[in-house]
């Protein structure tokens, strides 16, 4: 606690009056972290563009966002599940609201023109935790460039929609 309230600047006491505990500190960071880089997703993409180009667009701009602090990102993807029923719920809730994204730009009228299929709920939550693996076992082998592994991501993306 001393450390998070002295990078924090503030007090311990300004700490609590703002969060129960660290843990419901760092949920709500993941949470912020989370609809920063959803917006950051959403705005990138132009749903006008191809959609193998908006499907390149969304993963790479997803990998240069998870590359930004890798520590966050292997904690938001391994430490919160540790942290009990509460850090299951907020490590659901995020790759929930990626999948959504997903649904929502696979769903565009460049897609259906294209003839991509609409892709199922579970599909979606299945390439955002799958992705969200791979980047950690890259970030934990060492591994400080992530740009490697977007074009892996993109083509598993297009091939899971390839009409």
């Amino acid at each position: 606690m001393t450390h998070i309230v002295a990078t924090a600047r503030t007090s311990r006491s300004t700490f609590y009056k703002c969060f129960s505990d660290k843990n419901a500190c760092f949920f709500e960071l993941v949470r912020i972290v989370t609809t920063v880089g959803l917006a950051a997703v959403d705005e990138a993409v132009d749903p006008a563009d191809e959609w193998r180009e908006q499907v390149h667009i969304a993963v790479t701009t997803y990998f240069d966002l998870l590359a930004v602090d890798p520590m966050l990102t292997v904690a938001w993807s391994r430490d919160l599940a540790g942290l009990g029923p509460a850090g299951v719920a907020v490590q659901q809730e995020g790759v929930d609201r990626y999948a959504e994204l997903v649904l929502r730009i696979s769903r565009g009228e460049a897609m259906r023109r294209a003839g991509v299929r609409p892709m199922s709920a579970d599909l979606a939550v299945m390439l955002v935790a799958g992705i969200n693996a791979m980047v950690v076992r890259a970030i934990e082998r060492g591994d400080d460039d992530l740009s490697g592994l977007a074009p892996i991501a993109v083509h598993l993306v297009i091939a899971a929609l390839n009409p």
